[in-house]
């Protein structure tokens, strides 16, 4: 019943808002020459009348019939011309009929047609009875069954990762605790759980995620996964040697099809672009070796910096015989930038544009580490 009350107030309000212009169309006055017409007519029916009595003379009956007959006449073309508006007012009545009787008409058919009128209300229970493909329902079930029996490990196991891929990394990281506490550690909950406090820190690898991932390599101690996080804590801690040392060693032990490499590789690059351990005699270009990079971090400011000065003098040397070096100019601009020298960093990116036009591929990849690095694309420094 309460459906066809609010189909009903619905459909009224609907057929309100079409009728308001029309209503305001129709609403003009009456044309008032039909009203004149009749009048000037009886006034020449009086004048005979006159005449014929003797009231009025020939001469000034006569004057007052031309008047009157001049004022008909007037009247007259004056209805003619409203004819139109008359029609007009015509249809807009039949289009009132039409709003007030056709669309609710056609409206209640369609819905008797396509509809479902029968069918009864199905209240939240029976919902959650029978779900079907609804995933929202589904959540709501096992978090019904939950609260019931809240030592329940598999729905804790299954509610977990659901949690995680919707984006409900509070709910998750909770979830994951309850099935490791009740369950027991495996792999895939110990890394969900990491995963889940990595997001919800806003990726920071936080100590209850390296605790959890640190249980995970105890139990399979070739995990990317856990690796991966363990050399971010690493390289967030700013050890830049030991996350470099860390990240190789994912490379080393990987396929060389592996899909997380490329990121793995991106981690490498900038932080030996930081570090300044590229492309001198001391330190191989492109693969130095953890001692090389320890012995780098174990040098004071000053040391480091020429040693830094000494790798990016014979790097720019390098791209004057190599100009096409894409990778070369991407690490001359960041170690330009590590010494705070933006300038050089800038006429750097100048001269591999030269190489690599901004409208290309490298070029956009060069404009776009010179962004994020302050660095000013046009050739000077921001």
């Amino acid at each position: 019943m309460l459906f066809w009350i609010v189909v009903a107030i619905l459909t009224s309000a609907v057929a309100a808002v079409l009728l308001l212009p029309l209503l305001r169309a129709g609403a003009e006055a009456e044309v008032p020459q039909s009203h004149d017409v009749e009048v000037y007519r009886d006034q020449l029916e009086e004048l005979k009348r006159d005449e014929k009595s003797g009231l009025i003379s020939g001469d000034d009956a006569e004057f007052a019939r031309a008047e009157v007959a001049r004022r008909l006449m007037a009247a007259t073309d004056g209805m003619k011309a409203a004819e139109p508006a008359r029609s007009r007012r015509a249809g807009n009545r039949l289009a009132q009929l039409a709003v007030v009787l056709v669309i609710p008409a056609v409206g209640l058919c369609l819905y008797l047609y396509t509809g479902s009128p029968d069918t009864p209300d199905r209240p939240l229970a029976a919902r959650l009875a029978n779900p079907g493909n609804d995933m929202n329902i589904l959540i709501a079930r096992a978090e019904q069954a939950l609260a019931a029996n809240p030592e329940d490990g598999a729905g804790w196991d299954v509610l977990a990762p659901i949690y995680y891929r919707t984006g409900r990394t509070a709910e998750a990281a909770a979830a994951f605790s309850n099935a490791l506490r009740i369950l027991g550690d495996t792999p895939q909950r110990l890394g969900g759980l990491a995963e889940s406090l990595i997001a919800l820190s806003g990726g920071a690898v936080t100590p209850d995620a390296q605790d959890a991932l640190k249980k995970l390599l105890a139990i399979e101690p070739g995990d990317p996964r856990a690796r991966f996080y363990m050399a971010l804590a690493l390289e967030q801690e700013g050890k830049t040697g030991a996350a470099i040392a860390a990240f190789d060693d994912i490379i080393r032990t990987s396929p060389n099809d592996a899909p997380w490499l490329p990121l793995v590789n991106q981690h490498v690059a900038s932080l030996k672009a930081e570090a300044g351990v590229k492309g001198t005699a001391e330190i191989k270009l492109g693969n130095p070796t953890a001692d090389d990079v320890a012995n780098a971090q174990s040098m004071d400011a000053g040391d480091r910096n020429a040693m830094i000065e000494s790798m990016v003098g014979s790097l720019a040397e390098k791209l004057k015989e190599e100009p096409q070096n894409f990778e070369g100019w991407m690490r001359i601009i960041r170690s330009y930038v590590v010494l705070g020298k933006k300038d050089e960093a800038a006429a750097a990116l100048k001269d591999g544009l030269r190489a690599f036009p901004a409208d290309g591929s490298e070029g956009r990849q060069l404009l776009a580490l010179a962004s994020e690095l302050g660095v000013d694309g046009k050739g000077g420094a921001e």
